[in-house]
């Protein structure tokens, strides 16, 4: 496993602990942003693409309505 160093802002102080998700291969999921996607595809990462958008295109008045539709 490896150790990340985490220092405290407070006291200065330094502290390991391990973690497990750093010693494997990355993965990803991309949401949303397809640029992100084709640039983690051409490096050869193993990478799926979520086509996503917020409700009403980031209108909250409109998503506001829209989740009254469907209550």
């Amino acid at each position: 496993m490896s150790s990340v160093r985490k220092e405290s802002a407070e006291t200065g102080s330094v502290s390991r602990r391990s973690v497990g998700l750093l010693d494997s291969p990355v993965e990803v999921v991309n949401v949303g942003l397809e640029g992100f996607y084709q640039e983690l595809k051409l490096a050869g990462v193993p990478v799926v693409h979520v086509s996503w958008s917020p409700p009403a295109n980031g209108d909250p008045k409109m998503a506001d309505i829209l989740s009254k539709l469907g209550a």
